[in-house]
């Protein structure tokens, strides 16, 4: 709290004369404006429906069932909160603003997708013709094919966008959910679920094309999970844990060629492969992901070069002017907000844990006891996080994550409120309220850019 208290005072006072910062309402891509809307009551209702009765249904819960509630849950808390804002604000014109991606679906249907696709790297520049809008340029094509993939379908436009994104992006919870079963118990998986299902992160699931691709990281992790702690059986044989590999793979590519900050997605990914012992499922990942590179080089763009055009742009805009020295510290400040205080209360549990989590697992290694998730448990419970937390790091040192980070790191944040299973069980409902209210203060006080 003192950390979000601090960069918003210092963001105020570097804004006192000019807008420097390049954000309405630093450390937070946001308007000051109190308001409710239709989705108010909702939001209440699902709040204390989930603090109220959450861990109690969560640990009765029938394992298989648990991610679908999970999943369920987070759905509706999104919409409300979404709804907060009104229906064409908060749902059906956020796609379609300005510098959004259905801006340029039309172009992919005039010119065609493949003349397109080989001609999008000469419009991510300002200075180029008919440049892309910034959320096109300032991503790879993969996430603006999305879109034009749900037109050529028939759920065009910007209330079916904002459904498939809400959608994807609730599954998310229900993804860690999964992987946390398999790599940590049955028991951390519980715990975590109603934390996980109340996420503050919801605020900008709701609606952005980041909770798509945290989706997307998210069942990339869960398909790895499955890889790792697969047995081979008779109703279960060593292809399919090659399958769920594959599959990781595949979903890893695809989040690169969504996002270029998804390719950190490595390190939660290799952190988890070490957690379980064993790097049999690397060569299948491998493969999956080159599958996707194969398919996006033959129709023609080329990430490295798209990539570097996007850091000229980006210092050519507000990137080049948005100071480090304050961004450094207000994205964390972000974090704070998107995650919820129950996140840094469970990340610090996490980080004490860590030095004795990495004591064990190195003696695990030297005595080369296999892939045995059952020992592993507490591991996992602990390096996950702390890898998906470095991967934030590394983002903000990079000097290309200022601003808007409590969208662009959504699918790291709305994994940390896992965290929250290392918290005492008696304590689990007074930490759901906490998480509670920062997302209704911040839907309700603020008027989100997403």
């Amino acid at each position: 709290m003192l950390l979000f208290a601090a960069v918003a005072a210092i963001g105020a006072y570097l804004q006192r004369d000019s807008p420097v910062l390049r954000s309405p309402w630093p450390p937070l891509e946001a308007w000051w404006g109190p308001h409710a809307g239709p989705g108010t009551p909702a939001a209440l209702v699902v709040a204390a429906a989930v603090v109220g009765y959450g861990p109690g249904f969560a640990a009765r819960l029938p394992s298989r069932a648990l991610p679908w509630a999970v999943w369920g849950a987070a759905m509706a808390w999104t919409w409300s909160l979404a709804l907060v804002d009104g229906w064409q604000r908060g749902v059906a014109g956020r796609l379609t603003d300005s510098g959004e991606y259905l801006r340029g679906v039309g172009r992919f249907e005039d010119d065609g997708v493949g003349a397109t696709l080989r001609d999008f790297t000469r419009h991510i520049l300002l200075h180029s013709p008919d440049h892309w809008g910034t959320h096109i340029a300032g991503h790879p094509a993969g996430a603006v094919l999305t879109f034009v993939g749900l037109d050529r379908i028939g759920l065009g436009g910007g209330v079916w966008g904002a459904v498939f994104c809400i959608t994807t992006g609730g599954s998310a919870a229900a993804a860690a959910v999964v992987t946390l079963r398999l790599l940590a118990g049955a028991e951390t998986a519980r715990r975590a679920a109603p934390f996980l299902a109340l996420a503050p992160g919801a605020v900008w699931t709701g609606v952005s094309a980041d909770g798509y691709f945290a989706g997307v990281a998210a069942w990339s992790l869960a398909l790895l999970a499955i890889a790792v702690t697969r047995r081979p059986s008779a109703t279960a044989p060593r292809t399919s844990a090659a399958a769920a590999a594959f599959g990781c793979g595949l979903l890893l590519g695809a989040a690169a060629y969504l996002s270029y900050g998804l390719v950190l997605l490595v390190i939660p990914v290799l952190v988890l492969l070490v957690c379980a012992r064993t790097m049999r499922p690397l060569p299948y990942v491998v493969l999956g992901a080159a599958v996707v590179v194969a398919a996006f080089s033959a129709a023609g763009f080329d990430w490295w070069q798209a990539y570097g055009l996007l850091r000229t742009r980006y210092f050519e805009g507000y990137g080049g002017i948005r100071p480090y020295a304050y961004w450094f510290w207000g994205d964390l400040g972000t974090v704070v907000a998107a995650a919820g205080l129950a996140s840094v209360a469970g990340l610090r549990r996490t980080l004490a844990g860590a030095p004795v989590a990495l004591r064990g697992l190195r003696h695990a290694w030297r005595r080369g006891s296999g892939a045995d998730p059952a020992s592993g448990r507490a591991t996992a419970a602990v390096l996950l996080p702390c890898a998906l937390l470095l991967a934030m790091l590394a983002a903000d040192l990079s000097g290309m994550s200022k601003a808007e980070t409590e969208r662009i790191w959504l699918p790291f944040t709305l994994w940390l409120p896992a965290t929250a299973a290392l918290l005492p069980r008696r304590d689990h409902r007074g930490w759901l309220a906490a998480q509670a209210v920062t997302a209704l203060l911040v839907n309700h006080l603020l008027l989100t850019g997403w």
